[in-house]
């Protein structure tokens, strides 16, 4: 081994060493950090295993989920007892705040609650896979992992206990409650033994205890999160703070995330049980049922979560290199958020009515001009059309055609005269020449008589002059 090698792990020993051996260095982005983080994220390399492994064969509960009594969880817990009473401000910080016990304390908190989870799952599948025996369709009906444990507790073997169960009633709406209990009358499972019926009590008072652990570690870092995350507690309340970081595993890794993700911690599966799915809110989570967002109309919240997601994401950047601890950039933040609101909550501007227009009003001007009167003239009826087009009352006339039956020439020559009458001018549309045009229009009338008659024959005179001339001449 090298000299390089013998001083990285040397390194690698003394970042293990933490205070009693309490505080894992997630937040530094080491090995349990990035453990927790991938579990976070979707567990790619874990939950394929897990749901591999079949535990209806396990002997019990504490084979298979050992964090309940582990050291490092009691150290944890003892811990926050101790200082769950004791209530410190930034100003009692010296030095780094990483390297202040309590905030090491507060991060290994919240890979704790990551670590909970996982258990917790763990005891679900277990549950499940030894309950499937005697009511296997009970997976389907209630797909929460805890409900389905506090469920499994209060039935047990009688499956009778689905009607009129008070605590029944306090753990599934009424509607669940209904289709479990029609199905459970048609279960095709088969009854437990005491032994298997011991193994499930037991794996749900763990399940309940570890889940009563985790509100309780909750509750300690919702107290403290003025000092941890000031900024991100401004936004959206210590206690959705406390219960975004607690998912995420940590304010660094809270930090990491983009806003779309963000905004979905703490979304739960629900399922229809055959009814309606128009309550149905999916893709909501944590920041979705917070204050800040329920404060707005149904319609605009979707909008403001995606808004609070996203300032809750800067909020969080901000507090994990420990700026601004006085909060600033979280009452900016907060204070750009209500603008908005405000700004999509306010009216749409009046529209002015217009009056109407006065019903005695003068006939309006219709267009006229030269290429107007051309088109009625080209357009119009012709003296003959209308002749062809009058018709004489009670007569029968003859038609024009042999092969268009009722086709005739209506009264076209049939006037005493023989001729169409000439057609009458409109007055509306006669031309109106003014006199300085009449007057140019005669002097150009006279221009062209001129031209016609006066210019050949004066030339005519003076050819006929001329050559009476060259004649006398000769």
């Amino acid at each position: 081994m090298s000299l390089a090698d013998e001083l990285l792990a040397d390194l690698e020993e003394a970042g293990d060493e933490g205070e009693d051996g309490l505080y894992p260095e997630g937040e530094e982005g080491d090995s349990d950090g990035e453990r927790s983080q991938g579990r976070m994220e979707g567990g790619l390399e874990d939950i394929p295993e897990e749901m591999e492994v079949d535990y209806s064969k396990a002997e019990s509960v504490a084979s298979i989920a050992k964090l309940r009594n582990s050291k490092q969880f009691s150290d944890i817990m003892e811990k926050i007892s101790e200082y769950i009473g004791k209530q410190r401000k930034n100003s009692d910080v010296s030095g780094p705040v990483e390297a202040d016990p309590e905030y090491r304390l507060i991060v290994a908190a919240n890979n704790l609650t990551v670590e909970v989870d996982n258990e917790l799952n763990i005891i679900h599948k277990f549950t499940r896979d030894k309950y499937s025996k005697r009511f296997p369709e009970l997976e389907s009906l209630v797909p929460d992992s805890l409900d389905y444990i506090r469920t499994v507790k209060e039935l047990g073997n009688n499956l009778e206990k689905c009607k009129n169960n008070e605590t029944l009633q306090q753990i599934l709406t009424n509607a669940t409650i209904m289709v479990v209990s029609v199905t459970a009358s048609t279960t095709q499972g088969s009854q437990l033994s005491e032994d298997e019926l011991k193994q499930l009590e037991e794996a749900c008072d763990m399940a309940l205890e570890l889940n009563q652990s985790k509100h309780r570690i909750y509750e300690y870092v919702e107290s403290r999160m003025s000092f941890i995350a000031p900024n991100l507690s401004i936004i959206v309340g210590a206690s959705t703070a406390a219960k975004i970081m607690g998912i995420a595993g940590g304010l660094t890794n809270l930090s990491k995330m983009p806003a779309c993700n963000l905004m979905l911690l703490g979304a739960q599966r629900k399922t229809l049980s055959g009814f309606s799915s128009t309550s149905l809110l999916p893709h909501t989570g944590y920041i979705y049922h917070c204050d800040v967002v329920q404060s707005l109309p149904p319609d605009l919240r979707r909008k403001a979560a995606r808004l609070v997601a996203a300032k809750c994401t800067l909020a969080s950047r901000v507090d994990s290199f420990h700026e601004s601890s006085d909060g600033k950039v979280g009452y900016d933040l907060k204070e750009e958020i209500e603008r908005k609101f405000d700004k999509w909550q306010e009216p749409p501007p009046v529209k002015q009515v217009k009056p109407l227009p006065a019903p005695l009003d003068g006939q309006r001007k219709k267009r006229g001009g030269r290429r107007y009167r051309k088109m009625k003239e080209r357009l119009g009826l012709t003296e003959i059309r209308k002749h062809a087009n009058r018709m004489t009352f009670a007569e029968i006339e003859d038609d024009a055609y042999q092969e268009d039956l009722g086709f005739s020439l209506g009264q076209l020559g049939k006037s005493g005269s023989g001729r169409v009458r000439q057609a009458q001018v409109n007055e509306a549309t006669k031309a109106r020449i003014s006199k300085s045009l009449q007057v140019n229009a005669r002097c150009s009338l006279f221009s062209q008589l001129c031209l016609v008659y006066v210019v050949p024959y004066i030339s005519a005179r003076r050819f006929i002059a001329n050559r009476g001339r060259c004649r006398s001449r000769a």
